[in-house]
This record gives C-alpha cells, structure tokens and sequence, in this order.
C-alpha cells in the first residue's frame, strides 16, 4: 500500500509541477495521499472481530486474557485433552478394592465399602526389618491402612482438601483425619508416654497429622494415668496412626509413600501407593497373586483407573532417624497389598464434541497420565478411536529406555500383527511366514504409545520414527507434565496448530505452550492458558473453533474492506489531482465517520455459522485466495470510476475546470461526480465482503449491520438525487443533469452486481488456475505433516 502511495505521489507531483503548484501545496497533498492509502485505522478495525468474539465467549462463561489467541482458534487442526477431569467426570469413584487372599495367593474378591475391608483378616509376612509384623491384632485390613494414610490431604477449617484422587480414596474409608493443634485433648505426654516415637517432643511437631478408624474416640490422657481394669481395655482397642514422613507424589516415580507410627507399636511402618506397572520394582516377587496380570489387564482394557498399594515395615527406627532415612530405601522389598478400583465416567458432553470434531477434521489426541489400556478404553467409548480400528502399542524388547534399547510394535489383542520399527508401517506375514508387505490401507490404525517410549523415542529414535509416532498417535499415556509439554512443541515443529485442553496443574505447561490453551480449572491451570471455562465439559473447545473461525474471516473481510476504502478514495482523490482538485474537508468526514467507521465496525458483528465446516478458513492475508479477490476489486473499482469519469467528460455540459494554483479548486462536475458514486461503492463492497457461511451465519442475521447499510444507502440517495441545500453547500457539490444522476446510480447498481459475482464465482477459480500454473495443481509451501501423512500412506 505505502508502495502505491509513492507511486500515486509520483504522477500526482508531476502533475502539480505542470500546474505551478508550490512545493508547499505538493508536500501537503503528498501526506494526504499517504494517509489514505495506509489508514490509521487498519489495524484496530482488524481486531474488531476479535472483540465481538470475545464478548460472545465471556456470555458462555469463556474467559480469555489472550486476544491474539481468539484468531489462532480459527486455525485449529489438533486438539489434545487430558482425559481424568477433561473428558472424564472430575471426581473418581471408588468400586471397590481387592486385597491380596495369601491361603490361595490369588486376588480376593471385589470389596465395595470400607466394613467389609474391616472385617477381612489378612496375614502378612516378614516385611519388618528386624522381626516379623502381622496385623492379625486388628480387625483392619492393612491396604485400608495405606487408603488412610497413603495421601496428600490436608484439613482447612475442617474441611480436606487435597487431589480428588486422594479426596475420594479416604472418603471410601470413613477415616477422621485431624491434623497438629486442632485438638485440645491430644497432648504431648500422649506421645511420649504411649506412642514412643521420641521421649522429648510434642504431637505438634513430631506428628503433624493423625487418622481414626470411624467411632475411635479421641484418646484422652485420664487413660493412661488411670489404672483401672476398664481404662487399660480401653487403651488396648485404641488405634491412632500418626502420619511423620511423607514422600510426595513424583510424576517420573508414578508413586508416593508414607512413614506410619502406630499407637503402641514398636516399629515404623510404610505404605506406598502408585502405578501397579512400577509396584513389580519396588515388590518382592513372591508377594504378587498369581493372577495379577490378567486382572489389572481386565480392569485397564475397561476403562477403570487401578492403583496398588504395597506396605513394609521398620524395627529400631526412631522418629529422628525416619526423617533421615533415603527414599530409596523405604521404597524397597515391599509387600504387595492390593489394589483400589476407581471408575471414571465419561462426561456426556464428550462423545458429541469429538464426532464435531471428527467431522470438522480436526484431529484428538489423547494425552493423559493413566494407564494405555485405560486411556484406550475411554477413546473408543467417546470415539476418539474407532471401535474396529487396530491399536498398537509399544514394548522395550531390550534395554528399558537407553540409547541401546529396541522397540517392538505390536497390536492390542494380536501380538502377531506389528508395525514396522523405523517407519511404523504395518506389516504381515506371509501364510508361510518368510515374506512380509505392508497393508493396503496403512491408515487403518492409530497408535498408543507410553511415556516412556516417547522419551525414547524422542532422545534416540530415528527422525521418521518421531515423525511416523506424531502423526499417527492418538494416545499418549504414562505422559509427565514435562512430556505433555514436549508434545505439544514436538506437534508444532512439524507444522500442526495445536490446542490443548486439560484441568490440573500438571497441564500447565502444555497449556501454555500450545497455540490455544483452554483450562476447565479455576486453580493452577487457568493461569497458564490463554482461555478459561467454568463450564466443565470440552463442549468449550467447539465454542472456541467457531469463534476463532468466525473471528479470522472477520478479520481478513475488515482487512480487505479497509484497504479497498483506501484505493477506491486514492482513486478518486488521483483523479482529482490532475486538476489540482480533490476531495473536501465535508467530504472526508462524512466518509471516514459517516460511511466507513459504522460499516466497519458492524460488520465484524455477525455470529459464527453453528457447525464447523471440515476446511479452515484462510490463515495469511498473502494468500493467493485473498490477494486475488483484493486486486481484482481493485481493479473493478477504479474500473468504475475511470468508466464513470469518461462518460461525464463525453457529456455536452462537461466544461474543463478553472484551476487555481494553490487553492483548493473542490466544487467541479469531476469532484461532485466521483464522490457520489465512490459512496455507493464504500456501502455496497461491505455488503460483498461480509462473509456469510461456512463460517459466519448469513449477513442477513446482523441486524444493526443490514439497518445502518439500509441507512447510508438512502442518506447518500438522496444527496445523489435531491440535495437539500445546506447539504449541497456543506458537501460543495455542483449542479448536474438529473439524467447522469440517474446514470450514477446505474452505475453504482452495475459496479455492486459485477463486485459480487466476481467475489461470489469467478476470483475463487483465478486463485485455484494461478496455482495450477504456478505449482501444477499442488500446495505450495505444504506443511510437514502433510508430507509425512504422504509417506505414511506410500506404499
């Protein structure tokens, strides 16, 4: 644009010299021309559409504090989701807990409430260093003591909060939590004389927090001072452990642990809870059932989240040496306890998102902490995978993650069917097995890979293997936040725009990183991301789409009416300096603010169309597409004004201008005809370039838009055919013809008609031949992805 303007200015001061205009006046009509044809205005009446966006996304109850972001939705072409929260129910359900049935070393059955864990009576071997510990001196089952203390809970105005996880594992007990100083009756010779962890400290310090079974009374010291036979019964069914040690949560352990001191108890004890898959590390071997294997297979390939607890115990470990003691050695030559059962539903909004989301192309992908037969379960039942399809998924064959290990690709259900290791291709065998080829459709497949093998991968696989792993995963299970993180970069090297959609804090970083973040949390998580919903379901992420969607083709139509405002008036004003005219003080006004202000605000304001159309809008204003529809409006409009001046100049009452050097020389035949069919043209290219469907609702359903059109069409009729006087005066129009007013509105008819077939039909198919000539038919600068999409489906 600044391009042309220097071009313009170029005629315009040859022309002006010719004329004996100073170099003054040329200076001031040469700025003149700069502003009209790079207009102050562009940018923010470009960010109009996103304003609109935003207001209609706050109404929904989506909160964004990124409005660069709103025209990014629009270009969306994957869209990962954290599963637990996200495409799940918030909370996990407890269904049940199965222990360890030691006489026939076999899983017990499914216990659903915490009295029937009450009343098993479960035998534990020697896993105390230094003696053999057995809870046969309670009526508890030991994994119903690692529900209770195995957790991260902590109690604000006695009310616990802490993960959901953990909030409903210790619901399902019926446990009382207290923590240190909320209770007045448990003083510190309580501690020193019965539970013995140190002679010379206090509850406060040494046992921040402390669990009761449901019904335990609240020990009091009168039991311990008082002598009686009934007190000392008391005292002997009294129970109370005390949490002194805890080892949090790591996300490249998969696993916590607690330091345990029982009432009365000489030893220290351990629980841990975690991922059943790194229980077989840190357990001894004779203690897992027999059938441990095919049931977690059963519960995982089901969609139920499981987590095993294990437990062992320390002799002769006071509380100074526990708070001193290595992780690894307390997360070691465990005995294996058993397993809780969580079920997580599905949210009912999810299947119906990701269908939307199918038929839009748009591709999901599955990027969870959960186990991958667990995170395979729940794409199939919201569709993200296709019932029928084949999923295969990695193995370490040798090594468990360094640069020397082999992976092997096999298919859930068909150890048989594999893919190939480098390209991930399937492959066959032969019915005499000697051959192998690969199928004929490769694309019927998705993989489901682990944490760990995309680490490997990452750190030392092969660049076709990474490549191969992005585009064909649909499941990324096992993922630490760093890992949903790296994902989402991984994705964008290789030209995909990302969304990412989660609720925790451990999707923080991928929130952040991706191109659209949209949190469902009001916590940790909605700081990072750029859009926050208080509605908890994913049916925000069609929202966003289609905002972004309508937002982007808001912005390039506004682009495209500002900069075509632009040339039709350095058009006009062009020809008005060949004879040192140009337009008036008036004249400007009641386009800038009148026309052109109105218009281009209101028709950013028509609402996105209700179902996403499978192809993006247009995402670059340099685009053939745009630069195609652009000139050639240029074209048609400067066409018209050319077309219109030529026939006044044939008209037997043309007289040629008076020109005064230096002056403004605005009343003429040529000033008054060019700037009332430039108005028609500035109303009606609003009208051509507000997009209707696919991506916005049709220009008819904005009403203020279509009422102010309907408006500034009859204003600017009437100072065509019946200019009052003040307003001929103010406009400095001149007297002419009523039959050539009449031909200015035919012509300003025709130009509307000839602007909209050729938007509508004819500039789509310039810009599809300019790249079949260009390019031969195909996409210039096409994505990576796509090419390895190609290759993939290569045979």
């Amino acid at each position: 644009l600044a391009l042309i303007a220097l071009i313009g200015f170029v005629i315009s001061a040859y022309n002006f010299l010719r004329m004996n205009v100073s170099a003054r006046f040329i200076i001031f009509r040469a700025l003149d021309l700069f502003t009209i044809v790079v207009p102050p205005a562009l940018p923010t009446t470009m960010s109009i559409g996103t304003g609109f966006a935003i207001a209609r996304l706050r109404k929904s109850e989506i909160f964004c504090i990124s409005p660069a972001r709103v025209n990014v939705g629009g270009k969306l072409n994957v869209m990962c989701f954290d599963k637990t929260g996200t495409l799940t129910e918030d909370g996990l359900d407890v269904l049940g807990v199965r222990c360890v049935d030691r006489s026939g070393n076999r899983f017990s059955e499914l216990y659903t409430s915490s009295d029937a864990l009450s009343s098993v009576n479960t035998n534990i071997g020697n896993t105390s260093v230094g003696s053999n510990v057995s809870y046969t001196e309670s009526n508890f089952s030991p994994i119903l003591y690692a529900m209770a203390t195995c957790h991260s809970l902590r109690s604000v105005d006695n009310n616990l909060i802490g993960d959901p996880l953990d909030l409903k594992m210790f619901d399902f007990t019926n446990w009382i939590l207290e923590e240190s100083g909320q209770s007045a009756s448990r003083p510190s010779s309580l501690i020193e004389t019965t539970v013995s962890i140190s002679p010379t400290t206090s509850t406060g310090g040494m046992v921040p927090t402390v669990v009761r079974p449901p019904g335990s009374r609240q020990f009091d010291l009168s039991d311990v001072l008082n002598n009686e036979q009934n007190n000392r019964e008391k005292l002997n069914t009294f129970l109370e452990l005390g949490i002194i040690r805890t080892f949090e949560f790591i996300s490249s352990l998969r696993r916590m642990s607690v330091l345990v001191k029982r009432l009365r108890s000489p030893t220290i004890e351990v629980y841990v809870k975690g991922a059943p898959e790194v229980m077989r590390e840190i357990c001894r071997a004779e203690s897992f059932p027999e059938n441990y294997d095919e049931l977690l297979h059963h519960y995982m390939h089901n969609g139920f989240r499981v987590i095993a607890c294990a437990y062992k115990s320390f002799d002769n470990l006071n509380w100074i040496k526990a708070q001193k003691i290595k992780r690894e050695q307390v997360e070691q030559d465990l005995e294996f306890l058993g397993i809780i059962v969580f079920e997580n539903k599905l949210k009912k909004e999810t299947p119906p998102v990701v269908e939307t989301l199918r038929k839009a192309k748009i591709r999901q992908v599955m990027c969870t902490g959960d186990n991958v037969l667990t995170a395979i379960s729940v794409s199939r039942e919201c569709g993200m995978i296709n019932k029928n399809s084949k999923v295969y998924v990695p193995r370490f064959v040798q090594g468990s993650g360094n640069s020397g290990s082999s992976i092997a690709w096999e298919c859930l259900g068909d150890e048989n069917d594999s893919l190939d290791s480098k390209s991930l291709k399937p492959i066959i065998q032969s019915p005499r097995g000697f051959s192998e080829f690969p199928l004929i459709d490769p694309y019927e497949y998705d993989l489901a890979v682990t944490g760990d093998v995309f680490r490997w991968i990452v750190d030392y696989g092969d660049e076709t293997t990474l490549y191969s792993m992005l585009v064909k995963g649909q499941i990324f299970a096992r993922m630490s936040p760093d890992e949903k993180h790296e994902l989402v970069e991984k994705l964008q090297e290789i030209g995909y725009c990302v969304g990412f959609c989660g609720d925790g804090a451990n999707d923080c970083g991928a929130l952040k990183a991706a191109d659209v973040g949209l949190s469902l949390s009001d916590a940790e998580a909605s700081v990072a991301a750029p859009f926050t919903s208080r509605n908890k379901d994913i049916g925000c992420v069609i929202e966003i789409i289609k905002e972004g969607r309508a937002a982007l083709v808001t912005s390039f139509s506004c682009f495209k009416y500002m900069a075509l405002y632009s040339m039709i008036q350095f058009t006009t004003v062009s020809i008005l300096y060949a004879y040192a005219s140009s337009l008036g003080d008036y004249q400007f006004l009641y386009i800038d603010l009148f026309l052109i202000l109105p218009i281009a605000v209101l028709m950013g304001r028509t609402e996105p169309y209700p179902r996403i159309y499978p192809k993006r809008p247009t995402a670059s204003l340099v685009s053939k597409k745009v630069l195609t529809s652009l000139i050639g409006q240029i074209l048609i409009q400067s066409g018209f004004q050319f077309f219109v001046y030529m026939l006044l100049h044939a008209q037997p009452w043309w007289k040629e201008p008076v020109i005064v050097p230096d002056k403004g020389n605005i009343k003429s035949f040529e000033n008054t005809t060019l700037f009332l069919l430039s108005c028609f043209q500035y109303i009606l290219i609003a009208v051509v370039f507000s997009v209707g469907p696919p991506y916005r609702k049709p220009m008819i359903t904005n009403v203020p838009f279509i009422i102010t059109t309907i408006l500034l069409s009859l204003f600017t009729l009437l100072i065509l055919l019946y200019p009052l006087g003040f307003l001929k005066n103010i406009m400095e129009l001149v007297d002419i013809a009523f039959y050539f007013r009449l031909w200015i509105l035919v012509i300003a008819f025709s130009d509307f008609i000839v602007s909209w077939i050729m938007e509508k039909y004819i500039f789509g198919l310039i810009a599809h031949w300019i790249n079949d000539v260009l390019y031969g038919g195909k996409k210039a600068n096409k994505k990576l992805y796509k090419k390895i999409i190609e290759e993939l489906e290569r045979k």
